[in-house]
C-alpha cells in the first residue's frame, strides 16, 4: 500500500482551487453537478482508505475477531508507521460515521417534522398570484419573513405571510419559481451529498458554500426564464434578502438565505450565463478544473492501489 493509503486523504484539497472559479465560468447547474460529483468520489475514496487503514489498526488490538495472522509483520508492512496510522484511523472513521449519521439525522427529522406540521395546512392556490397551480403552496401565518422548499412526496413550497408582504404579485411569482426548481432539481440532495462529503474529509468543507451559491444561482436563472424578467427576479432576490430572517433548514435551500446576495443580485442584473459544462482549457477555471479532475482520478486510483495491496498481502498472510 505505501503512501498510496494516504493520498486520497489529502487530494481533496486539489478541488478547492475549482471552487470559486466555477461560479464565475460555468452555469450554474454545471456548477453544482460538477462540484458536488468531485466532492462525493473524494469522500468515498478517502473515507476508502480509512477503512482500509482501519482493518490494519484492528488487526493488532487483542481480542479483535479478525485472524491472527492479519497482524503480521508483512501486512503491517504494507502501511507506513502503521501503528500510529491505524489506530489513528479507527477513531478517524469512528467520527466520520458519527457526523455523517447525525447529519442525515438531523435532515431526515426536519422534514419529517415540516411535512407534519404541514399535513393539516391546506395549500393556498392564491399565494403564486396568476402564476399557475398554486397545490404545493403552504402560507404560513408569520410575520417573519422566509421562504423554502421542502422536498418530498409531494415537495412543498413554504412561505411565510410575512414574506409574500414583501413582494409585489410579479416578485412573489419569480419566488414561486425559484422554490420550484429547488424541487425539480432536487437541490436538497446535491447539499445533503456535499454535506456528507465535508462530514468525510474536512478538506472538503469549502465544497458546501460554493455548492450552496450554485444552487441558488440556478434557481434564480430558472425563476427569471419563468417570468421573463431578469431584474423582476432580481428585485425579488434583493427585497427577500433585506426583509428576510434566517430560518433553519438543514440540508434545504431557502430563498435569499443562502449565498452571497449581492452577487446572485449583479449576475440576474447581467446576460444570462453560458450553457458550458467545462471551462476553456486555457483559462485560470480551466486549469483548475484539470487539477480538480486530475486529484480526483489520482484518488480513485491510489484507493483502488492501496486496496489490491493489502488484499496480496492478506491473502499471503492467511494460510489455505
Amino acid at each position: 500500500m505505501g503512501v498510496f493509503v494516504f493520498l486520497p486523504l489529502v487530494l481533496p484539497l486539489t478541488a478547492l482551487p475549482i471552487a470559486r472559479l466555477a461560479e464565475h465560468h460555468l452555469h450554474p447547474r454545471s456548477a453544482a453537478v460538477l462540484l458536488t460529483s468531485v466532492a462525493v468520489v473524494l469522500a468515498a475514496c478517502s473515507t476508502f482508505c480509512l477503512g482500509l487503514l482501519v482493518v490494519v489498526g484492528t488487526a493488532q488490538l487483542p481480542g479483535n475477531p479478525l485472524p491472527d495472522n492479519w497482524s503480521d509483520p508483512d501486512v503491517r508492512a504494507a502501511v507506513p508507521y502503521d501503528e500510529v496510522a491505524g489506530k489513528a484511523a479507527i477513531v478517524a472513521l469512528a467520527l466520520v460515521v458519527v457526523a455523517c449519521a447525525l447529519t442525515v439525522r438531523r435532515h431526515l427529522r426536519f422534514r419529517f417534522r415540516a411535512h407534519r406540521a404541514l399535513a393539516g395546512l391546506r395549500s393556498d392556490a392564491g399565494a403564486g398570484s396568476g402564476s399557475g397551480s398554486g397545490s404545493e403552496v403552504a402560507v404560513l401565518d408569520d410575520e417573519r419573513p422566509y421562504a423554502y422548499a421542502l422536498p418530498g412526496s409531494p415537495g412543498r413550497i413554504v412561505v411565510s405571510t410575512g414574506m409574500l408582504s414583501c413582494l409585489d404579485a410579479a416578485e412573489r411569482r419569480a419566488l414561486l419559481a425559484h422554490e420550484r426548481a429547488h424541487l425539480a432539481g432536487r437541490h436538497h440532495r446535491l447539499l445533503l451529498a456535499v454535506q456528507l462529503a465535508g462530514c468525510a474529509n474536512p478538506f472538503l468543507r469549502p465544497l458546501r458554500a460554493a455548492v450552496t451559491y450554485s444552487t441558488e444561482r440556478w434557481a434564480d436563472e430558472e425563476a427569471a426564464r419563468v417570468t421573463g424578467d431578469r431584474r423582476i427576479t432580481a428585485r425579488a432576490v434583493g427585497k427577500a434578502a433585506l426583509f428576510s430572517r434566517r430560518v433553519a433548514t438543514p440540508g434545504l435551500a431557502a430563498f435569499a438565505a443562502a449565498g452571497p446576495v449581492p452577487r446572485r443580485v449583479a449576475a440576474l442584473l447581467g446576460p444570462v450565463p453560458p450553457r458550458r459544462n467545462w471551462p476553456p482549457a486555457l483559462t485560470r477555471a480551466g486549469m483548475a478544473a484539470c487539477v480538480a479532475a486530475a486529484g480526483t482520478a489520482a484518488s480513485t486510483l491510489s484507493a483502488l492501489n492501496a486496496a489490491l495491496a493489502l488484499f496480496v498481502a492478506l491473502e499471503a498472510a492467511t494460510p489455505l
